[in-house]
């Protein structure tokens, strides 16, 4: 049975998709079975992983609102084992026709139990907000998996999504967890950057990844070739900080 991640921020900009996005390519080249969810309308994480939005494919907003069987959505990707559940535009109103339906918090997760059982990583991509659609993709979740970028606002936001979460936990989902803090975009050469990968790991020592993921110009470049770092430049650090946080990711789940 899958284990589901949801990858969440309230800030923006702080590499969420290029999170989900270079973890769930580093997981699958590593064999693992991998189903990365868009969940944001803008689809970056489908073009990210090569499934532009010609306007006709079944998307996240089909299973979600007509519900589609998702595995006629699902798409396989040129990453081995990844497949991907695509976003579309359309999504951006789903969260409006969501709302008369019963039990509307929980549709994504019941979507997901159809195919959970296929693969062993269930990764899903959110929106920087705390909408219906993030509500629906924190339910879904067994653990939620934070990239924090190395600024001050971003760090600032980790007590909200801490409240985010506990609600959730509270209201609709008990057994969600914090799957960890990765410190994301992280620059040594700036003071602010090497404060607050110290401020984060001495407030949530207990989930912060040891993995840090760096700028580096090959992983901004990808998403321009619509493709995962380690499928366009597999030596470049980018792509090693990803496999390394892939392995410490799987270390962490096999205790």
């Amino acid at each position: 049975m899958g284990k589901v991640i949801t990858i969440a921020n309230q800030k923006g900009g702080v590499g969420k998709t290029t999170t989900a996005i270079n973890l769930a390519a580093a997981l699958g080249i590593l064999e693992k079975r991998i189903l990365l969810i868009d969940a944001d309308p803008q689809a970056n994480a489908s073009s990210g992983v090569g499934v532009l939005d010609d306007g006709q494919q079944n998307s996240l907003y089909d299973c979600l609102v007509n519900d589609l069987d998702p595995r006629q959505a699902i798409q396989k990707t040129e990453t081995p084992n990844l497949d991907l559940l695509p976003s579309s535009i359309s999504l951006v109103g789903a969260e409006l026709e969501l709302v008369d339906k019963p039990k509307r918090e929980y549709i994504m997760r019941s979507m997901i139990a159809q195919v959970k059982s296929e693969y062993d990583y269930i990764f899903i991509d959110c929106l920087p907000s705390l909408g219906l659609i993030t509500v629906n993709a924190l339910v879904a979740a067994d653990a939620v998996l934070i990239p924090v970028q190395c600024e001050m606002f971003s760090f600032e936001g980790l007590a909200k999504l801490k409240n985010t979460i506990s609600l959730v936990k509270q209201g609709y989902n008990p057994e969600l967890q914090v799957e960890g803090l990765i410190i994301s975009m992280y620059d040594s050469r700036l003071r602010l950057a090497n404060a607050i990968v110290e401020e984060v790991r001495n407030s949530s020592s207990d989930y912060v990844f040891e993995t840090i993921v760096h700028r580096n110009s090959r992983v901004a470049e990808a998403p321009m070739q619509h493709t995962p770092v380690a499928l366009y430049d597999v030596s470049s650090k980018g792509s090693t900080n990803f496999f390394n946080l892939a392995e410490e990711f799987l270390r962490r789940n096999q205790n």
